[in-house]
């Protein structure tokens, strides 16, 4: 959930199948193997304002590490029954080989309102989305149902539904509903209680023989485990990582390797995602993971992962496509992003309010249409140019020089080649960079130069 201190889930993970081959889920369908990774999520800005919206995200990444936002970030679906929104959505592909959704009902931040239903959506090929219904889980009275999660029980031949609610003792504890068609539930039972606050449950099956569940405890991210999946046997063992008040734990497997990611969120509105790895669930040890290798969508809160085919990913793309603008990372301060200030150009730590100061829209150098000029999307008739070597953001008054300052053709990094930098139109000896986190263009020559003067491209 993204609550308060008191609460909640979700995120990430992985790398990139190569060669697809055929799996079959279960007594459901065979499918071509997934290869990449699709993202659910709401949005919230740090402010609740612009950049705000609790109906279902869809992100798609072909390596579970940076993300391409479908639908230009905007919501594909929005709840229509219950509290209106939605919070913590989950992904899953079930039995059968189609999706289900799961999300929280409830919209905003009023943690006191209580609701014993979540919202669900069926898919088939997660570019539409239907039957959508409320689903009841349990009859208990002054408490709640956050961030679902589902997995397979093949023992029971049933899904469990994993959800906090407050007990008898007044704590959370992780609770589980089982479902064999996400329409009707079983009575609940507590799925696991160590005696204390506990929410965002995320379960990971099977791993060796060994069930791992990953869940918030005092802002920090703990697991437990079971050789069964039944309720009341899961004992915490694991060693907890946080970065701040950190909640929405996940945990993915890498496809083409022996990695695993836990992802965490940040539970302040406009939350950042955190990310730390491991060679062995067993070991319940984790390092955490460099800044430049993940890019969370813009805004993203709570999320839910699951893995997609190549022809899952290449069909969300060719139906929502890309977004018409991009987010400008630093590489040797990759917590910030380009963002325009009072119409100073600089970099800054995301999250970044207004958010829209940090989207640019890349369009052909106004100078020379093989370069790139920089147009704001909040001011759209401003570009990002060079005066007396700094960066400012300055309406176009269709001058040559004007034209000249604001075109800068784009070279592979100077500090790693896979990311970008952005040499002068007019001064070729000279990119942007940042100094002092203010943005100008400089002749560049030492290490620190070149990493000042690298970015990333994406969303």
């Amino acid at each position: 959930m993204s609550e308060n201190p008191h609460l909640s889930r979700r995120a990430l993970l992985g790398m990139t199948a190569a060669v697809p081959l055929a799996l079959t889920l279960g007594s459901g369908t065979a499918h071509a193997a997934d290869s990449a990774y699709a993202m659910v999520y709401f949005t919230e800005s740090t402010n609740l304002g612009d950049g705000t919206d609790y109906g279902l995200h869809l992100a798609v990444s072909p390596d579970g590490l940076n993300w391409t936002p479908l639908n230009q970030n905007n919501p594909l679906v929005t709840p229509t029954s219950g509290a209106l929104g939605l919070r913590d959505p989950f992904l899953m592909r079930k039995q059968d080989g189609t999706f289900v959704v799961l999300a929280t009902d409830l919209q905003g931040t009023d943690w006191s309102r209580d609701s014993v239903y979540i919202h669900v959506w069926d898919s088939t090929d997660l570019r539409t989305f239907t039957g959508y219904r409320l689903l009841k889980l349990h009859d208990m009275t002054d408490t709640h149902s956050w961030a679902p999660e589902a997995y397979w029980d093949a023992s029971r031949g049933q899904y469990g539904i994993l959800y906090s609610s407050v007990n008898s003792s007044g704590h959370n504890v992780i609770m589980v509903s089982y479902t064999t068609d996400f329409v009707t539930t079983t009575s609940p039972q507590v799925f696991f209680d160590p005696g204390y606050d506990v929410i965002d449950g995320n379960l990971t099956v099977g791993v060796d023989g060994v069930n791992y569940l990953y869940y918030k405890k005092a802002q920090t991210l703990v697991g437990a485990r079971s050789t069964s999946l039944n309720p009341g046997s899961f004992t915490e063992f694991s060693t907890g990582v946080a970065h701040g008040g950190t909640e929405a734990p996940t945990v993915v497997k890498s496809l083409t390797s022996n990695t695993w990611w836990l992802w965490g969120d940040t539970y302040t509105p406009n939350g950042v995602f955190y990310a730390w790895q491991s060679s062995s669930l067993a070991s319940g040890s984790w390092t955490a993971l460099d800044q430049r290798t993940y890019t969370q969508p813009v805004n993203s809160k709570h999320c839910g992962i699951t893995t997609i085919t190549t022809t899952e990913y290449d069909n969300l793309l060719a139906k929502w496509g890309s977004p018409a603008w991009n987010r400008l990372k630093s590489y040797n301060y990759p917590a910030r992003y380009i963002r325009h200030s009072n119409y100073v150009g600089r970099i800054d730590v995301y999250p970044i309010e207004p958010y829209k100061d940090s989207l640019w829209t890349l369009v052909p150098g106004l100078a020379d249409s093989s370069g790139v000029s920089f147009r704001s999307v909040n001011y759209p008739t401003r570009y990002l140019r060079h005066y007396n070597y700094a960066l400012q953001l300055d309406a176009n008054d269709g001058t040559s020089t004007f034209a000249a300052d604001a075109t800068f053709y784009r070279t592979a990094g100077l500090a790693d080649a896979s990311w970008a930098s952005f040499r002068s139109y007019n001064n070729p000896t000279r990119y942007i960079r940042h100094s002092d986190y203010v943005l100008r263009i400089d002749p560049i020559s030492t290490t620190t130069d070149r990493q000042d003067a690298t970015f990333r491209v994406g969303y």
